[in-house]
């Protein structure tokens, strides 16, 4: 029995980790990409236990770990005070607890490391400037149509294409994202540029009424990430890749602790991007093709988990291909049942924490403490994480 030849429209964080899942299991796989050279964003990602677990089953968990920052915990921090709460600990209670470590990592690395791990099985399997335009099934075989005016063929398409998928546009019509009245800014900053205290190896999350910050090290402790959220409705471009200023963005946070400002002031270049929201799929698969990532589940960044959902879909994809070998139609179908139950309580879990971080109960110091020691106690704390970062990819039933 011949296995099916699958192409991935994207090639990012979660086409990649799917790309190799499947190639690990002796499928042949082809990805395309509409970039003309493989790169990520400078941004930061956070990869919980759950996801290093997927990362280290596929062989790239140790050579991540030299380029990534292992956090000591996470807390919460106030917006004018600076007062802290801790949140939970991580570092060896993460590996006790889940048997694997929490890194928060510098996404270009990330990418490079998986790109990597793809072409040494496949040295030619990422195909770059092949920006995919739509596809069709013709007898037992999808057709991927590119910007060029080629065609490749294959048994299985998967749309790993981001938020504005081609693919998913094709399969299911055009989505409704309903702009949320909040933007976000992003941005890195060379650690030394900042006070030592602001230096560990946490993650912070700052609060207060009408938005939250949050920021933490990446690339082996040489730069700090720093993701600002603020309520403002005259911004809706979404897009990670629109220059701000600096002085917009501190405007954006007048009045919030000077160690924040100490943050903004340290980026690079600060970008901006406007939230969106999109309810949970129904549907992720028709005929011989499915989505995967920010295709399927696109997420509000208030969780940490939307590259960690990516990474799990690649993971268990390639297991229900693995189960079903050329039942193409019974693997992907499959592989939806797995997935989308968890990740659409992702995508709802997010889109609670919104009205967690920013609300207006924060601005009063007295009210902020009362509000921080009932949402974020150890028992509503474990509620909203726990299920999340004990999922074993490896061993959940098919």
């Amino acid at each position: 029995m011949q296995k099916p030849h699958i192409l991935i429209a994207g090639g990012g964080i979660g086409g990649l980790t799917a790309a190799l899942a499947l190639l690990r299991r002796g499928f042949d796989v082809d990805v395309y990409e509409q970039a003309p050279e493989l790169k990520e964003v400078g941004a930061g990602v956070q990869i919980s236990a759950n996801g290093t677990r997927t990362l280290y089953a596929l062989g790239v968990g140790e050579t991540l770990k030299t380029l990534a920052v292992e956090a000591e915990g996470k807390e919460i921090r106030l917006w004018s005070t600076g007062q802290t709460w801790k949140l939970f600990d991580l570092g060896a209670e993460s590996i006790r607890l889940y048997g694997f470590p929490y890194f928060t990592v510098y996404r270009p690395d990330l990418h490079s490391v998986l790109a990597d791990a793809v072409r040494a099985l496949k040295h030619d399997a990422i195909h770059l400037d092949a920006k995919c335009t739509g596809f069709e099934e013709r007898d037992h075989e999808v057709v991927l149509h590119l910007h060029s005016g080629a065609e490749v063929s294959g048994d299985a398409l998967i749309g790993a294409d981001g938020v504005h998928s081609v693919i998913r546009q094709a399969l299911f019509g055009a989505d409704k994202p309903q702009f949320l009245g909040v933007i976000a800014w992003r941005g890195v900053a060379p650690i030394e540029r900042l006070p030592q205290h602001l230096r560990r190896p946490v993650g912070t999350n700052w609060v207060g009424p009408g938005g939250h910050v949050v920021h933490y090290p990446l690339r082996a402790g040489k730069l700090m990430n720093f993701v600002g959220i603020i309520e403002r409705s005259d911004w809706q471009v979404e897009s990670w890749t629109v220059r701000g200023t600096k002085e917009e963005c501190a405007n954006d946070f007048r009045g919030w602790n000077q160690d924040v400002h100490a943050l903004i002031n340290s980026v690079d270049v600060p970008y901006k991007w406007a939230l969106m929201g999109r309810d949970p799929m129904d549907r992720w698969t028709r005929g011989r093709v499915s989505l995967l990532g920010d295709a399927c589940h696109p997420m509000l960044p208030l969780l940490a988990q939307g590259a960690v959902m990516a990474i799990e879909d690649g993971f268990v994809l390639a297991r229900c291909f693995e189960k079903y070998g050329d039942d193409v139609g019974r693997a992907l179908n499959g592989y939806e049942d797995v997935r989308r139950e968890r990740a659409n309580r992702t995508v709802r879990g997010s889109a609670e924490n919104a009205k967690r971080f920013h609300n207006q109960t924060l601005s009063d110091r007295a009210g902020a403490e009362a509000y921080i020691d009932r949402e974020w106690n150890e028992s509503r704390v474990k509620d909203r994480y726990e299920w999340l970062f004990r999922y074993d990819v490896t061993t959940v039933e098919i």
